[in-house]
């Protein structure tokens, strides 16, 4: 829900702009979040001395929960609160 100020001045925005309301607020919603991660190359661990000792043996676990973590990126951005009221 909109407080009546935020929605007076995006509707005042969008006839300024001669723009849907919807257009306003998905403008300023892009140039508030940053991006999504690019894919890049995944994080690994050591795979010589200090590394797991099980990691030939469980090399698909490891891929696995490393794209896993790269999966949730998005989700804990997602999660987080913003800062300022609505």
């Amino acid at each position: 829900m909109l407080s009546d100020e935020l929605d007076a001045r995006l509707r005042l925005e969008a006839r300024r702009q001669g723009v849907s309301i919807a257009d306003v607020a998905r403008q300023a919603i892009d140039r508030s979040l940053p991006p999504l991660p690019t894919g890049g190359p995944l994080g690994f661990f050591s795979v010589g001395d200090g590394g797991p000792p099980d990691v030939s043996e469980r090399v698909d676990d490891y891929v696995a929960r490393a794209i896993e973590r790269r999966r949730e990126i998005p989700e804990r951005r997602r999660e987080q609160p913003r800062s300022g009221s609505c």
